[in-house]
């Protein structure tokens, strides 16, 4: 099966650079704006839980086919924190992130990277990185590993979170 991916390198040196700027809806929901020095204490855990970091945004494909994935893990498994880390425009959050958001029934947390330095900072997560989404990172403080494609379903998620945490 052929994977596709979407391409952001050629956005991201345009967008203004935020800090600690925070959106907030009327449900006083927030989705925090990070450049990458904030976002990276997030890609790091002392602790033996499992962690899930995937970059995506709403204008790609694959990413949003493969949100329903990373729900229906986190509903069945509420002792593994994701985080969902949209690349989409800062002015968008009020009039369509969130509203896309509610609309899928996403309640993960989400923040939105905005930092226009994309090729340093795709390269300190891992030098290996395209720069292509959906791209997630599965941790805990022992093991980590880096899927620069879409999971296809649920079964293929727990497979690498498997074979990543547990060594299975």
């Amino acid at each position: 099966m052929k994977l596709h991916k979407c391409i952001f390198l050629l956005v991201f040196p345009f967008l203004p650079l935020c800090y600690g700027f925070i959106a907030e809806n009327s449900e006083k929901e927030e989705i925090p704006i990070y450049n990458f020095e904030a976002l990276k204490p997030h890609l790091y855990t002392n602790s033996d839980k499992i962690h899930i970091v995937n970059f995506w945004a709403m204008w790609c494909a694959p990413c949003v086919k493969e949100l329903p994935i990373l729900k229906e893990y986190e509903a069945n498994n509420p002792n593994v924190e994701i985080l969902l880390v949209s690349l989409d425009f800062p002015e968008n959050i009020e009039t369509k992130l969130k509203p896309f958001l509610k609309k899928k029934g996403i309640t993960s947390k989400v923040v939105l990277l905005d930092d226009p330095d994309a090729n340093s900072w795709i390269n300190k997560i891992d030098p290996n990185w395209s720069g292509a989404i959906p791209f997630t990172i599965i941790f805990n403080n022992k093991n980590r590993s880096y899927h620069e494609r879409a999971f296809e379903n649920i079964q293929d998620l727990e497979n690498e979170i498997n074979k990543t945490i547990k060594g299975n």
